[in-house]
């Protein structure tokens, strides 16, 4: 938009987000987000004849009374920042009017996220949950239903959201909260220490949904501090301390030097994440060969034509669908044509299942085959017609790390709902509490340095080396190290054999790390 004309101005979009943020505004107010004037809210006009970096932005002014405010009191600016409308003075003893103080740190968000909204809240709960620990960088919890309104985020993944140290002026933070943006790429929140949070959303709706979110996460946080329970562990247990090992807390409020020199392993340093391969790792090889492969493929057919009107096996048939076209394109062995949607669906089941055959029996480590597969093991799951299997060491080896306040993730090319089946039903009983996140093929092939790339990016440590990796790959164990992870080798029970002076530290039970 070359100029702004004052039509537009006064047009419809415009004036219904004006009146928008002060509706929201006086909601936030009652909800003491935006009380004695601090706090803001900001927004994009949303138009979709124009694009959404040169869309129109909306920002409530500053030092004003927010649930006062009336929609011809909002500012109007560029897609750059630039002030193109502002709104006229009132009498005393209102103030002359003034664009928010957080107008740099919302154009970040703008900028950085393409963000449609953004919400500043001076909450009590994001105040105090930054006050609880004080040298906390972070603020993490996990295995809360409220996650699931967090973008990108679902019950059982670990939320990370950075705090950064307040300053005098608002303005002044700007700088840091570019720098956590750029830290923590899939983050849609940065908290202020004694101060409030930034969250943003690719609309008002997604900000304000988030928002709401947060602040209960951080509601709950506090709460079960009162209660001497641990927010940032699945199962919310009581804070432990073990003999010999930091509590959580203590170990979470180390210095970078401190945790360095914390030891618990033959004086090494104790690593603050584990991740853990499945198959070889944590389960006999067997388990996944001879039980979970054969399963699937003797009951796909079934499943297929049990569920085949359903949204979810129709998303399966579409991922299938889009596999089976580039395997076609690339000569790929076994691959058969699936015929249209408007086939017969005998027909259709038939050559669905002529292909998940063949990958089955090639081993292919693809989303659309695991995904198929994670949702027939979830039948067999709840029928009792499966149990998942992991070696004896494993549950105490969690429980150990557990209480040391470790946090322990899977890395599996089986998809996220089938590592939870798995873990969720042992004879051990449910191992899911000492879990605290799940990766599958969506981050990428398990043998590229770039996944644990992006494992290390979403689960941000302060560098690589505080993640150890175990796995029974040798090609996996080396692309985690090239990513700068520590990693051991799992010598399990038929396993294959390693390379001769392959480097890498092996171990045969969990109770060796």
């Amino acid at each position: 938009m070359g100029s702004v004309s004052q039509a537009y101005l006064e047009s419809e979009p415009v004036k219904g987000a004006r009146s928008l943020i002060s509706e929201l505004c006086r909601q936030f107010y009652s909800l003491g987000w935006v009380s004695g004037t601090g706090g803001s809210i900001t927004m994009k006009v949303h138009d979709s004849s124009i694009p959404k970096p040169q869309q129109l932005i909306l920002m409530s002014p500053s030092g004003v009374q927010k649930e006062r405010m009336e929609p011809e009191d909002m500012y109007v600016l560029s897609g750059d920042g630039a002030i193109i409308s502002s709104p006229s003075p009132k009498p005393y003893p209102h103030k002359p009017p003034k664009c928010s103080d957080c107008a740099p740190l919302f154009m970040k968000a703008y900028h950085m996220r393409d963000a449609g909204a953004v919400i500043h809240s001076h909450g009590m709960e994001s105040c105090l949950a930054t006050m609880i620990n004080p040298h906390l960088k972070e603020f993490r919890i996990t295995h809360m239903e409220m996650i699931k309104g967090i973008q990108g985020h679902g019950y059982y993944d670990e939320l990370v959201i950075p705090i950064i140290e307040n300053t005098a002026y608002e303005n002044e933070l700007t700088d840091s909260l570019a720098k956590a943006i750029e830290a923590y790429p899939k983050i849609t929140a940065v908290l202020v220490r004694n101060h409030g949070i930034y969250v943003w959303g690719d609309s008002w709706i997604s900000a304000k949904t988030q928002s709401e979110c947060y602040h209960y996460l951080f509601d709950a946080a506090i709460k079960l501090h009162q209660l001497g329970l641990d927010w940032s562990t699945p199962d919310h247990g009581p804070i432990q301390v073990v003999k010999g090992v930091p509590s959580v807390d203590c170990r979470m409020n180390m210095s970078k030097k401190a945790r360095i020199a914390d030891s618990n392993c033959n004086g090494k340093p104790f690593p603050r994440c584990i991740v853990l391969d499945i198959e070889g790792t944590t389960t006999p090889i067997s388990f996944v060969t001879d039980i979970l492969f054969p399963y699937a493929q003797n009951n796909v057919g079934r499943h297929l034509s049990a569920t085949y009107a359903s949204a979810e096996t129709q998303d399966d048939i579409k991922l299938l669908r889009s596999q089976v076209e580039d395997d076609l394109k690339q000569g790929v062995i076994g691959t058969v044509p699936i015929p249209s949607e408007d086939a017969e669906k005998e027909e259709v089941i038939a050559a669905l299942v002529a292909n998940v055959e063949a990958m089955i029996k090639a081993d292919r480590k693809i989303t659309a085959l695991k995904q198929l597969q994670g949702h027939i093991w979830r039948t067999g799951f709840e029928n009792n017609e499966l149990k998942g299997i992991v070696f004896d060491d494993v549950p105490e080896a969690l429980e150990k790390w557990h209480a040391s306040g470790v946090k322990v993730y899977i890395y599996s090319s089986g998809s996220r709902l089938a590592q939870r089946l798995l873990f969720g039903n042992t004879k051990f009983g449910d191992l899911r509490k000492y879990l605290s996140g799940y990766f599958d093929t969506a981050v990428g092939n398990k043998r590229e340095k770039r996944s644990y790339v992006e494992i290390t990016d979403t689960l941000c440590v302060d560098k690589p080396s505080e993640i150890l990796f175990l796995t029974d790959i040798y090609q996996e164990a080396i692309a985690a190290k090239a990513a700068g992870m520590e990693a051991i080798i799992s010598v399990r029970p038929g396993n294959s054999p390693l390379p001769d002076n392959h480097g890498f530290k092996t171990i045969n039970s969990f109770l060796e790390v």
